[in-house]
């Protein structure tokens, strides 16, 4: 009843759907609380979280983010929004009724400026934020450097996708429950209709039809269909967005029934004639509204989806099942329901791609978001040393031909775009040899080779395998060479590199092993159907690595991002960047394909600026001092790529901490495909 009344949506949908989900959650976390131990058991709690949530489902908000919180372990200051408040401070008293400890959760009620200091506050080890996009940034920028953990769940505008031989009379009644359910203010719903082209117009006429039979009314009404907008704020905001549409050429159409007299009310909204660079097609309009637009093959549609900032959640109509599993991995967002919409589980997770955010809620990897890896806890922070200053000369240490390294780009050398070189000396400052100087026109090419280098994430897992493995072999049969260039850069006996050449074989045969290993699973939620977690590559991920140990933090980040489908660009250690390059060869002989993996030295902090920056890179790893993790971070902001920035020393040799599933994690994404099956 509470969340009718001053959120406006209709108490049948509260009902029927919000407070079931809500104790589904409780019950489902706290399996979590019980079986954390046996299967996290190299994890603690984050600590103290954050937690702002948005005004569209304030108590499912709520469950999704204090359920997996205090689950395993951690407590909570949650913000609920200014508009709908009420519920949460409710479920406060529930709370102590239940015997919860003082202080585990805590309900703060207030505005943005509120939240803000939520974000800010130094005593705050995560924020899981759910909102709009332009917050998600606000706070990723805010957080930058902080070392806190981050969830966003922001906003979207998925494709609804039906295919000519789908049950249109259930897709008709799918997109009624995809964009006019809650007054269309959902994150996810489905607010772009893509129909092919052949049934189009049918299409149309029976979603008109159906049109006319919703009913709008006051949010208590059990027989309404669409209740009431939240606020003044958000009905002028979808009144302006569906004229801005009309003035670029859209077609509205609207039922003929009256609306209610008093009340923040706007009607089922249709609109055709749309163009995918049209305003009402590309930002998030947040109410009853949908636009329609058609497409004629299968990849048209893929391609009409996935043109757009955000990446949440995607719906596909088609009665043959091959069709439909052919299109879901295809498209760029985190959840994928099949024949249906909007169905959710606390055992699937929920969560976005691009602009959408990052992280999930809900499943196994929604409870490894509020848990942090043991070691961390008394690991020491990274103080990078500043690079001897080489004595330039003729004699270089080792011997051999003097010659300047150049990037690797595309599957190709290639000399620097500036034309500089830098000098790389041993601890003595005696000159080891020299490599090129990259600057932003390198990066902006390693990262299109990566980009054109797509084949790697199709590939089968079987096939990356056999590369990784091919890798391991060719680098084993040229250890002692890969050991010596470790003991000029590093001044030690060859007895100590060879361990770390050996121990990098060793990683990338651990990380081929894993490549069809590392899958993911089969949900039964609570109906007839199956939700399947797929491990998907997260794109293109930049990569500034370590100073120590040069090479094997390279080989293992490397590794473990390729072996699961990304293509990278490494900006490797500055000190030992000439052992980063002689891998070429190594790479070239292992049948890796051109663009996987691209190599650019030179200035570290300048590299992965130019790396976070670009809106064609998916995700940025940083390993370095905070200083220069909270630059990438802050810059990281204009797409909302990925960040894994660490400040503190990890133990590289430890195969579990230096090349388990931690790493795996972060080269992954899970997509949750939703199968309904029966009649």
């Amino acid at each position: 009843m509470l969340e009718s009344l001053y959120n406006g949506k209709p108490v049948r949908e509260t009902r029927d759907i919000d407070v079931p989900l809500v104790a589904r959650h409780f019950y489902h976390h706290a399996g979590w609380a019980e079986l954390a131990k046996t299967e996290f058991p190299d994890h603690v709690p984050v600590g103290v979280c954050g937690q702002i949530i948005p005004w569209n489902f304030p108590l499912l908000m709520l469950a999704w983010k204090i359920a997996p919180a205090i689950a395993l372990g951690n407590t909570v200051v949650l913000k609920p929004a200014e508009y709908t408040s009420l519920t949460a401070l409710l479920f406060a008293e529930i709370c102590e009724m239940a015997g919860l400890p003082r202080g585990v959760v805590n309900i703060v009620t207030g505005d943005g400026a509120t939240g803000e200091l939520i974000v800010n506050h130094p005593g705050i080890d995560k924020i899981a934020f759910t909102g709009s996009t332009e917050v998600g940034r606000k706070i990723r920028e805010a957080t930058a450097g902080a070392g806190k953990a981050l969830t966003l769940e922001l906003g979207g505008k998925s494709p609804f996708i039906v295919f000519d031989d789908a049950d249109l009379d259930g897709a008709v009644e799918g997109v009624v429950d995809a964009i006019w359910f809650n007054q269309g203010q959902v994150c996810c719903a489905g607010s772009r209709l893509l129909v092919q082209e052949s049934i189009h117009d049918l299409f149309v006429a029976k979603l008109r039809a159906r049109l006319e039979t919703l009913r709008v009314g006051p949010p208590l009404d059990k027989a309404i269909d669409v209740g009431a907008i939240v606020a003044p704020v958000q009905l002028d905001r979808i009144k302006a967005l569906v004229q801005k549409g009309v003035e670029e050429g859209a077609e509205v159409f609207q039922p003929k029934a009256a609306l209610p007299s008093k009340g923040l009310f706007f009607p089922p909204t249709l609109m055709t004639n749309v163009h995918p660079a049209s305003t009402c097609a590309r930002v998030e309009i947040f109410g009853p509204v949908l636009v329609a637009m058609s497409f004629r093959t299968p990849d048209e549609a893929i391609a009409l989806a996935n043109n757009t900032e955000y990446g949440l959640a995607a719906s596909v109509w088609s009665e043959s099942i091959n069709l439909a599993l052919d299109i879901a991995p295809k498209l760029k967002c985190g959840v994928v329901w099949i024949n249906s919409t909007n169905l959710f589980d606390a055992a699937s997770g929920f969560g976005g791609y691009k602009e959408s955010g990052y992280g999930r809620e809900g499943g196994r990897e929604g409870a490894l978001a509020y848990l942090k890896p043991r070691w961390g806890k008394s690991a020491k922070p990274i103080a990078d040393k500043p690079a001897p200053k080489a004595d330039i000369g003729l004699e270089l240490v080792g011997g051999g031909i003097d010659r300047t390294a150049k990037l690797y780009i595309g599957g190709k050398q290639a000399r620097p775009d500036g034309g500089y070189s830098r000098p790389i000396a041993a601890p003595n400052g005696k000159l080891v040899g020299e490599i090129g100087e990259g600057n932003r026109k390198d990066i902006r090419n390693a990262v299109e080779a990566a980009r054109k280098a797509v084949g790697w994430a199709n590939a089968s897992e079987h096939n990356r395998a056999q590369i990784l493995y091919y890798i391991a072999e060719n680098l084993d049969a040229r250890a002692s060479e890969f050991a010596d260039r470790l003991r000029a850069l590093r001044g030690v006996k060859k007895a100590k590199t060879r361990l770390e050449v050996d121990a990098s074989i060793e990683r990338l045969f651990a990380f081929a092993a894993y490549a069809d290993k590392f899958d993911g699973a089969v949900h039964r939620p609570p109906l007839r159907g199956l939700a399947l977690a797929m491990n998907e590559p997260v794109g293109v991920v930049g990569i500034v690595c370590p100073e120590e140990p040069g090479f094997l933090a390279f080989v293992s980040l490397m590794g473990a991002a390729i072996a699961m489908g990304n293509c990278v660009v490494m900006v490797p250690s500055e000190r030992q960047a000439l052992i980063a390059t002689d891998l070429y060869q190594v790479l070239d002989t292992s049948d890796v394909p051109a663009g996987v993996v691209n190599i650019v030295t030179g200035d570290k902090r300048s590299l992965g600026l130019e790396l976070a920056r670009h809106d064609a890179v998916d995700a940025i790893w940083f390993f370095g001092e905070r200083e220069g993790a909270a630059a990438l971070e802050k810059a990281s902001t204009g797409n909302l790529k990925q960040t894994w920035c660490e400040t503190v020393a990890r133990d590289w040799y430890d195969p579990t901490i230096g090349g388990g599933s931690d790493l795996l994690h972060h080269a992954t994404q899970v997509k949750n495909i939703w199968i309904p099956y029966g009649e």
